[in-house]
């Protein structure tokens, strides 16, 4: 079965986003239903433990509500207390520095490299003061951030490093699956992201000693998965915690979608290389700018974005594609620049291009389903904008 090969007219509108469907979610879901166990830690979330463990590496994964929870769920497994600071992009999502605000730390935003819109390492270890407890790389569009620095740079510093991989799901670095280089890694299935249980996420744990206090914390502070395991013979509150497991209706319409990951990682990257094939006069005429992706890394087509000479044919881009009934976006506000960023972090350095390159990113449609004629047809129309 392929989503790739709806029929396109050129009349109907074209969503930025369409959230991933292979037919077999809803056949998942009933199975869970009728295995009467829909609450956390059913069959499918162990099934889905196991993929993400067999395919990415990792000595443990467990599935959470959502990436925010995964990261708080870190962010507790570092031992984050008030005081503590913690090094991270500021172009990134609220939750990357949410996670650890709610410890009482404070989050140090560091520039980005214009070419990937990931932290620019080189800057890391300037942020770095006394107070510094741990890194959080977040490898944006699912293109992986210069780990082998920053692991060298954490392990000099004696730092923790948590990967944002929230969109990084099937993408590697020099080899490596995002999200198992860190101490820990966080995916998301939102809908918006390449695979979806509606809202969840993902734990990555790599080293051992880290597992049963992280299960403790996910099962309300208590040490419950070990008595479902038979390993003690009742179960008791052992630590603080919350409730961080995904329901088991969530999971099953995500597992349909791990089934067939490899086909819709094809799709989605077959769609990703017509656009920048299509787009590519607009780049070489010096009219707008294409993403980069590194030698030593494999992406996972999570986005196709373009920039503009700045926010105001940003602006223009997106009103001319929307009266094309192309829904195109812009990204992240800079959290440095947000009340909530303001109030509780700080920038560390220049602000040479989180703020400027974020005014210029404008996010184009991609999803599982997309078809080749649509992906012409929204190509065609940016190259109209600027008069090819």
């Amino acid at each position: 079965m392929s989503e790739c090969k709806v029929p396109f007219t050129g009349k109907e509108k074209i969503r930025f986003n369409v959230p991933p469907c292979t037919g077999k979610e809803f056949e998942y879901m009933k199975q869970a239903v009728e295995n009467q166990k829909i609450c956390g830690d059913g069959e499918f979330t162990k099934k889905a433990h196991q993929w993400f463990e067999e395919r990415t590496g990792t000595r443990k994964c467990l599935m959470t509500t959502s990436c925010t929870h995964a990261l708080e769920l870190s962010a507790l497994l570092a031992d984050i207390k008030p005081g503590d600071e913690v090094i991270m992009p500021s172009f990134t999502f609220v939750s990357t520095a949410d996670a650890f605000v709610l410890r009482g730390a404070v989050p140090v935003f560091v520039d980005i490299r214009p070419d990937t819109m990931n932290i620019d390492e080189t800057l890391i270890e300037a942020a770095i003061t006394e107070k510094t407890k741990a890194i959080v790389p977040v490898h944006y569009a699912g293109v992986a951030c210069e780990m082998d620095v920053i692991m060298d740079i954490a392990a000099r510093h004696g730092l923790m490093v948590i990967e944002d991989a929230a969109q990084g799901v099937m993408a590697y670095y020099k080899g490596k699956m995002l999200g198992t280089i860190g101490d820990f890694g966080c995916y998301s299935f939102h809908e918006t992201k390449n695979y979806s249980m509606g809202e969840g996420g993902a734990l990555l744990i790599r080293d051992e000693k880290y597992i049963e206090k992280a299960e403790i914390y996910r099962e309300k502070g208590t040490d419950r998965s070990k008595y479902f395991r038979g390993q003690v013979d009742k179960y008791r509150w052992q630590e603080f915690g919350s409730s961080y497991l995904p329901s088991e209706l969530n999971v099953a319409y995500l597992y349909a979608q791990l089934e067939m990951a490899d086909e819709i990682n094809d799709c989605r990257l077959a769609r990703w290389n017509q656009y920048y094939e299509l787009l590519m006069p607009l780049k070489e005429a010096g009219k707008i700018e294409l993403p980069t992706v590194p030698k030593e890394c494999v992406h996972n087509a999570h986005m196709f974005y373009l920039k503009t000479a700045d926010e105001r044919e940003r602006a223009a881009l997106i009103d001319y594609l929307k009266a094309c009934d192309i829904l195109a976006v812009y990204h992240y506000v800079p959290l440095h620049s947000a009340p909530a960023g303001l109030k509780y972090g700080r920038f560390a350095g220049e602000d040479r291009y989180t703020t400027a390159e974020s005014e210029r990113l404008l996010r184009l449609p991609m999803y599982y389903g997309l078809t080749e004629e649509q992906t012409a047809f929204v190509a065609e129309k940016v190259k109209a904008f600027y008069g090819f």
